[in-house]
């Protein structure tokens, strides 16, 4: 049987496209991954899960599989505020709303935009006096 290298080419075209389209399906939120391993995230379709009390909720939105060193998702914050012990450098950007970070007494302030840094071992309360929605980005992610 001859097979011209083109063929080849299209047929795993196929299967890579069609592979990427069933890991989008699975995902509660719209995800596109391209075969060179970039990942591609529809911020405004993912749909948080609550956290560990009222007000929290956040959804990670990529497997240790997809980026092993590296951690994402979308946390909100519905007036609340909550302590938190970082074991991994951290950044946050927000995307909606007024995200303040509590240390020592002192109060850091983000609006949509802003982004955030906060160095691995810090004690922090996340807070916010209304609503903030904002994109987290973490190294290492062991913590998943």
């Amino acid at each position: 049987m001859n097979v011209s290298e083109e063929l080849v080419r299209q047929i795993v075209q196929k299967i890579l496209e069609e592979s990427a389209a069933q890991n989008t399906e699975k995902e509660d939120f719209v995800k596109e991954k391209d075969p060179s391993g970039i990942i591609k995230i529809k911020t405004d379709t993912v749909k948080c899960e609550r956290f560990e009390q009222d007000g929290v909720s956040l959804k990670d939105v990529v497997t240790l599989e997809e980026a092993p060193r590296m951690g994402c998702g979308i946390m909100e914050l519905d007036h609340t505020s909550f302590e938190w012990t970082l074991t991994y450098d951290e950044y946050d950007m927000v995307i909606d709303g007024v995200l303040e970070i509590e240390i020592d007494g002192r109060v850091l302030t983000a609006n949509p935009g802003d982004i955030i840094y906060i160095p691995k071992n810090s004690h922090i309360h996340f807070q916010t006096p209304s609503t903030a929605r904002y994109a987290y980005f973490v190294y290492p992610a062991d913590w998943q």
